[in-house]
């Protein structure tokens, strides 16, 4: 396994505004009311960092490369949570490659080590279909969900 420093080095990963390191490394020229119809990242965290509660408004694919294993913690329409754990070890229920329905709301995390994962997104991601979520705003609309919130919130 390659080391996260030079994998961050060699990929030119630089730090994300909702937690780890990432590239944007398509973006597709067809387009489709002005805006590309799929873009995807390299995307790292380490044990360190983890992305926080966010939702979009399109379905996002997560593909499995390198390192440790992943949680995506999700939030579905209806109020309950799901864990999906990412990496190599299928036969201990982990997952090479896993969609993230379009309004769920989700962050993920890794429990030691790092983790490389690419992530693809049609319509192509644009800060305008992100929302971040407020540890606040989560704890009022699921206080039962209390202890991931509070894992997987910054502000």
């Amino acid at each position: 396994m390659m080391e996260k420093t030079k994998l961050i080095q060699q990929l030119q990963l630089e730090k994300h505004i909702e937690g780890g390191w990432f590239k944007e490394v398509y973006e597709s020229d067809l387009k489709y009311n002005n805006r590309a119809i799929l873009t995807s990242i390299y995307f790292l965290l380490d044990e360190h960092n983890f992305s926080a509660y966010h939702k979009l408004t399109s379905d996002e694919l997560w593909y499995f490369h390198e390192g440790d294993s992943l949680h995506i913690s999700m939030i579905d329409l209806k109020g309950d949570i799901h864990d999906v754990k990412l990496g190599k070890n299928i036969e201990n229920g982990e997952r090479l490659f896993y969609a993230v329905p379009k309004g769920w709301i989700f962050g993920s995390y890794v429990g030691k080590g790092f983790a490389l994962v690419s992530c693809a997104v049609a319509p192509g991601f644009t800060y305008e279909d992100f929302k971040l979520y407020s540890q606040k705003e989560l704890l009022k609309k699921y206080p039962k969900h209390e202890k991931m919130i509070k894992k997987l919130t910054r502000i």
